[in-house]
């Protein structure tokens, strides 16, 4: 099975209320189409992903380009837009789940069912049985109830064979509310896989209040937090100046090193290395390859911090401490915590820039080089 994924973005979501259309809003500090791509893209099974867009959206999608294969434009309708998304499937794809971009809180656990399902079927969605009673309503009261049995409540990811399901919307005659409907009409059976309560679709204004609920719910009981440590050493030798977080700072020799020799940078993304497990710079960055020859640190230090990204972890803090008698630290310190947050695309408020000496002893009393540590904290987001 070679799986892909469409997610659908190309609605304008008035229901929600806002200025922008609700994929783009915000839940709990990240948009909902973002929290939407990235489960999908976590999961080891997906191999390429379809983002269908309006036409007035795509610059809204830029910090997109990551995580998706490609991005398509939709159409006038649901089913148009699926069908571009589909369209734009490499040939190598042979199954292709179709989510719905409003449903950010899809668990990799509601996947794997629709993903199993799809190894013995052509078609399969997930779904709640309906438990509460239903009744018909007519002038604001109830006209009838409704027999409960063998209802469900659709949910997306919703699951198909692509040959199959790109004819059945090539044959529709007409718009269907969903994946699974089109899939009926040309004959396909569908299974039911396990849906999940908090697999949402935020359509109001008060969903967004409901899904930040349970966002936080989740961060309780599956928070994952990760601790590195980094540590580097760099001589000093000829020159006017040293590179400590980017920021250059005059002094009477330079740092030496293959790189820029910014010891800070070394030992902050060392850290953030040590967090996820991925080794140290010299792993993702070899000394013995030239094209990083005074290549500027903060190149390493963006790497890492996308790393960490891709496997879900934010930066909680950093905390940095420079050992050396000179250069002094302290009048440039601000500028070096401005910088060094700037790279780690957070707050400067959660990096923290120190300085000490060693009181005279050993290399860095002797003035023959800086030390650094530093110790970063990681959170899943």
């Amino acid at each position: 099975m070679k799986l892909g994924v469409v997610i659908v973005a190309a609605g304008r979501g008035l229901r929600a209320g806002g200025e922008v259309p609700k994929q783009w809003r915000d839940v709990a500090g990240i948009p909902i189409a973002e929290r939407t791509l990235r489960a999908m893209h976590s999961h080891p099974a997906v191999s390429e992903i379809v983002m269908v867009l309006h036409p007035d959206d795509t610059d809204l999608s830029i910090w997109s380009r990551d995580l998706v294969s490609s991005h398509v434009t939709g159409g006038e309708t649901r089913s148009a837009s699926v069908k571009a998304g589909l369209g734009a499937l490499s040939e190598k794809t042979t199954h292709v789940l179709i989510h719905d971009v409003a449903r950010p809180l899809v668990t990799s656990k509601v996947i794997d069912g629709v993903i199993e399902a799809l190894n013995l079927h052509d078609a399969a969605a997930p779904a709640l049985a309906v438990t509460d009673a239903l009744w018909r309503g007519e002038n604001g009261s109830v006209s009838a109830t409704v027999d409960r049995s063998n209802l469900f409540r659709a949910q997306t990811p919703q699951g198909f064979e692509l040959k199959k399901i790109r004819a059945a919307h090539d044959g529709a005659e007409a718009e269907a509310a969903d994946d699974v409907e089109v899939a009926r009409a040309a004959g396909l059976r569908v299974v039911i896989t396990e849906g999940d309560p908090d697999n949402i679709k935020i359509t109001h204004p008060q969903d967004f209040e409901r899904a930040e609920k349970i966002l936080r719910a989740r961060q309780v009981s599956h928070m994952d937090i990760r601790v590195g440590n980094g540590f580097d050493v760099h001589r000093f030798g000829p020159g006017e100046k040293v590179i400590l977080c980017g920021i250059d700072i005059p002094h009477s020799r330079g740092l030496q090193g293959h790189s820029d020799a910014d010891v800070a940078l070394h030992t902050v993304t060392d850290a953030i290395y040590g967090a996820l497990a991925e080794g140290d710079i010299g792993r993702h960055f070899p000394p013995s390859d030239p094209q990083w020859k005074d290549a500027a640190s903060d190149i390493f230090l963006a790497h890492a911090v996308k790393l960490a990204a891709d496997k879900g972890f934010r930066i909680s803090n950093v905390d940095c401490t420079l050992i050396c008698e000179l250069p002094k630290i302290g009048p440039h310190a601000a500028k070096m915590q401005s910088n060094l947050a700037r790279i780690l695309e957070t707050d400067a408020s959660r990096v923290s820039i120190k300085a000490t000496t060693s009181e005279k002893l050993g290399f860095t009393g002797r003035e023959e080089g800086i030390a650094c540590m530093a110790t970063v904290t990681l959170v899943s987001k």
